[in-house]
């Protein structure tokens, strides 16, 4: 295995890790080709070399940018990212779906391939080109008040493995056995992916009473007070109706030693796991596990976050439902705010590290006047500071509509390192505290607050992401029985593709304060630096 090391400015190793299994390779090279792996951690790094070439996918962690390199696709380009698979100790079969050629609708192959770049830019000073926030400064763009970000650029293949359903699979359908289970935070679709799972499992041919739910997370595989239970197409007949998972969940704590021994020991042939970045963490452990161990189970992910905030794809399942609820809020703040004598309406949405749901629910909403993410910091007081502004706002319009990401203003409020149980930063409430200080500074101002994060989690999917989840779950069957194993699939350039686990798992995709998305915000609402 060859490592690629990345360096400082000062000629300093940067410390990392193996994205192990990630390789990549040429897609037609000799069976014998070494592959390569690119090593990288999202820590925070020293001064790292400022990446400006022409393709990038970009991604933020809470003190890191970390800017995947993309090669623009080309005639010749061939460079794929691999995804490992358990092929070599099972049997090829014909799909079951072989003989009516898969409803009509034909097979993927290996050998296609989904571009990770869909753009070819001019120059680093098109929009969008570059990966460089909280660099540059300027007026028109994010600027000192950016996140203080170092940067690193990890070398990516131009090309994915298309998901689909494959013609020859490497499992006997009548002979699988197969585990789901949900991990996490609760999020909308929950129920709609182990619908979708199970229904295109028994499509294959898995009979009744092999695939097992695994209640409340991880520790249901050896919690005796939660046994699994069995999973048929009537007992998850109607559940996308309803908001939740009916497995239950539950966040970090797990024992991967007795994971993966019920694994074996109960003939588990496929383990889904529905989770976040935690939860895709945790079956990249199983996988390694179940690899070193000879144990034969193909681990797939579904990635699942409220928060959007999964590298390289371009929307989880859930996001849109979270964003179109999160506007009730802002015309509910909207209302209080304009009705009352200088009103102010202040909401707190979810976002730990990613603005996302904050900023699309800002934008469609059409009614607030100040968005607050944790990838821009903000100055409270001061000439250019938030509480100037949203006096001017108030003299100027009689009121103002604010949104706050949870993650946003930490820097203020005295952010500690400690982490829950899945990992995540364990977060000051910047609702209350913004509340607060408005109400101080501004004192004749009727302060209406309001915080929707558990109404939003718990409703059921609205249609796109109803069609999402089941598609998501069905290209998830359809990698197992292909043979691969520690992967994910989603979404990249409206392309589904199957990625292994830890190419994104690696840091939280955040919002990129000199993207199209935030300026689009900022100018449609003329919303200042504040700093």
């Amino acid at each position: 295995m060859v490592h690629l090391e990345l360096r400082a400015l000062n000629g300093d190793f940067v410390p990392s890790t193996s994205f192990h299994p990630h390789t990549y390779r040429r897609a037609h090279a000799p069976a014998h080709t070494e592959p390569v792996a690119v090593t990288a951690h999202s820590t925070r790094w020293p001064t790292l070399k400022r990446c400006r070439t022409q393709a990038e996918r970009c991604v933020q962690t809470h003190a890191t940018l970390t800017a995947f390199s993309v090669q623009a696709p080309g005639d010749e380009d061939e460079d794929v990212i691999e995804c490992p698979t358990v092929r070599k100790r099972l049997q090829p079969r014909p799909s079951p779906f072989a003989p009516h050629h898969n409803f009509g609708g034909g097979f993927v192959s290996d050998e296609d391939r989904v571009a990770m770049q869909s753009m070819r830019f001019a120059s680093s000073d098109s929009a969008g080109a570059t990966c460089q926030p909280g660099l540059d400064g300027g007026s028109n763009g994010a600027g000192p008040g950016d996140a203080d970000l170092d940067e690193v650029c990890v070398p990516l293949a131009p090309w994915a493995m298309r998901a689909g359903a494959r013609e020859t699979i490497y499992f006997n359908p009548k002979d699988t056995n197969v585990a789901i289970v949900t991990c996490g935070g609760l999020c909308p679709g929950l129920n709609d992916v182990v619908q979708g799972l199970v229904r295109k499992l028994e499509d294959y041919g898995v009979p009744e009473g092999n695939i097992l739910g695994i209640r409340y997370g991880y520790k249901g595989f050896y919690d005796r007070r939660n046994k699994p239970i069995v999973l048929t197409r009537k007992a998850v007949e109607d559940i996308q109706l309803e908001g939740g998972t009916m497995l239950g969940t539950s966040r970090g704590g797990a024992d991967l030693k007795e994971i993966v021994k019920r694994i074996d020991m109960w003939g588990i042939d496929m383990l889904f796991v529905v989770g976040g970045n935690g939860g895709n963490a945790g079956a990249n452990a199983i996988q390694e596990m179940c690899q070193r161990d000879g144990v034969s189970c193909s681990v797939v992910g579904i990635p699942k976050s409220i928060d959007n905030d999964i590298l390289l794809i371009d929307r989880c399942f859930g996001f849109e439902s979270a964003v179109e609820e999160a506007q009730r809020a802002l015309l509910a703040a909207k209302v209080e705010a304009s009705s009352a004598f200088r009103g102010i309406g202040l909401v707190k949405l979810m976002g730990r590290q990613s603005g996302f749901i904050a900023m699309q629910a800002s934008m469609a909403s059409g009614v607030v006047d100040i968005c607050l993410i944790p990838e821009v910091s903000f100055a409270l007081h001061g000439e250019n500071g938030l509480v100037d502004y949203v006096t001017k706002v108030i003299e100027q319009r009689g009121h103002c509509v604010i949104c706050i990401a949870e993650g946003a203003g930490q820097n203020m409020l005295g952010q500690g390192q400690e982490v829950d149980r899945s990992g995540n930063p364990i977060l000051k409430d910047s609702g209350v505290w913004l509340r607060n200080e408005l109400k101080s500074a501004i004192p004749d101002t009727d302060m209406k607050y309001i915080d929707p994060s558990y109404l939003i989690r718990s409703i059921p999917t609205i249609s796109g992401d109803r069609i999402y989840c089941k598609v998501l779950a069905h290209n998830a069957v359809h990698a197992a029985f292909a043979g691969f194993t520690g992967v994910t699939c989603g979404l990249v350039n409206t392309h589904y593709v199957y990625l292994p686990i830890p190419l994104v798992i690696q840091a939280p995709r955040r919002v990129d304060p000199k993207g199209k998305a935030w300026n689009r915000l900022r100018a449609a609402i003329g919303q200042p630096n504040f700093y």
